[in-house]
């Protein structure tokens, strides 16, 4: 990974220009997504298929092969937190998001859905924390700034 690129995506994250966001964000998720090449990616596309058509099994075997093989893929850990939180397993989920930031401390992504899994089981600080390290990377996160406001509420 480019270290200097993903640093400079990252200060674009930042810019009061919403197209340079959208240009970084789009081209962090593909630097993500890409990381371990052509192979990894494809299991990833080939389980988001499955989980689509309704085979939650074979998605889920898919993503657990590609964690076991590659178990610094930051991206791998996330695609199974998000099948495992559309399955409701959310303590599952919240060790994958946990373990993609423990791999990619800015994936904004993973940081989300830890604050998604936090609110589903109503654990509203532990997902206001993770929405705001998230608000952190990606400060014009409308929809992380709606969520913290939803969570504060739920606090009340």
């Amino acid at each position: 990974m480019n270290q200097n690129l993903v640093d400079k995506l990252l200060l674009d994250l930042k810019s009061s220009d919403l197209n340079i966001r959208e240009r970084a964000t789009s081209q962090l998720w593909r630097i993500w997504f890409w990381q371990k090449g052509k192979i990894p990616l494809e299991q990833i596309e080939q389980s988001e298929k499955l989980l689509a058509q309704g085979d939650v099994v074979s998605a889920t075997s898919i993503l657990d092969d590609l964690v076991d093989a590659v178990p610094d893929f930051a991206e791998a850990w996330n695609r199974r937190a998000v099948l495992r939180f559309v399955t409701q397993d959310y303590d599952r989920a919240i060790a994958d998001c946990e373990k993609a930031i423990e791999l990619n401390p800015v994936h904004f992504g993973a940081l989300h859905g830890l604050g998604l899994c936090h609110a589903a089981l109503g654990d509203y600080s532990a997902a206001i924390g993770a929405f705001r390290s998230a608000l952190d990377i990606q400060p014009h996160a409308i929809e992380n700034q709606r969520l913290i406001l939803e969570c504060t509420a739920r606090l009340s």
